[in-house]
């Protein structure tokens, strides 16, 4: 059996296709896994649980199809979806965690986030996001017409788009010291996450051994995810 990851999917209804993907995802790979742990950016916005998309209804269900199936899932919230929540967590079935969490999957420990918080040298990033992360905020946020939720979070978009054409890709990744020094705060040697969108695995040292740090690619042309079985950390790459 394995333990399967994936982050960065961003579902949109302009994405159809990437929509089918996940959903023949989960009717397929997913249902034999032993667990399924979502880092973050499921969707491309998150405006609130009573948004009435029909999008949402409808991953909602299939994610409750695959946990009523036996196998449970996980959600962590990324800089997309940040605001999804309990009522939204119960029609999928979904287990909403903390925003950095330790497993330990097959006798390995393994600690998972979505990869925001490691990227340090985007300090305008850093302090937008300690911004919108702040309870009042959010509930005042959410207490607003959905309507106008839905033109603040477009215009946010288009400011973060235009904001990061300005940035260069070293400052937008991870700061090494950041990864070290969360790897080395939970004790462990294998770190996956997303956010970046940039497949790949890093060799690194943390607590004085070397470790591993997996991160997973988004779901723009194809799809992506971690494989971790007793015997293996894979990055996988598959078509929709």
């Amino acid at each position: 059996m394995a333990t399967l990851f994936i982050a960065d999917l961003h579902l949109q209804t302009e994405e159809p296709a990437i929509t089918a993907g996940f959903l023949r995802f989960l009717a397929g790979e997913a249902r034999r896994a032993d667990a399924l742990y979502i880092l973050g950016d499921l969707f491309e916005a998150w405006i609130g649980d009573d948004d009435p998309n029909p999008l949402h209804q409808q991953i909602a269900a299939a994610i409750k199809s695959l946990v009523d199936s036996g196998v449970p899932c996980y959600f962590i919230h990324g800089n997309r979806d940040f605001l999804v929540g309990k009522r939204f967590a119960k029609q999928s079935g979904m287990t909403l965690l903390p925003e950095e969490q330790r497993l330990e999957l097959y006798g390995r420990p393994v600690l998972i986030l979505h990869g925001d918080t490691l990227c340090t040298d985007d300090a305008g990033y850093q302090a937008f996001r300690a911004k919108v992360h702040t309870p009042w905020i959010q509930k005042l946020f959410l207490m607003l017409p959905l309507f106008i939720r839905q033109k603040i979070a477009a215009r946010m978009r288009a400011d973060s788009k235009a904001a990061n054409r300005h940035k260069s890709m070293e400052i937008m990744d991870v700061n090494d010291q950041a990864v070290v020094d969360v790897m080395e705060k939970h004790h462990v040697q294998w770190l996956i996450h997303g956010h970046t969108h940039r497949p790949d695995v890093h060799t690194l040292t943390a607590n004085g051994e070397p470790a591993f740090r997996v991160v997973l690619g988004a779901w723009h042309v194809e799809g992506s995810m971690v494989k971790v079985t007793a015997q293996d950390v894979e990055l996988i790459a598959f078509p929709f």
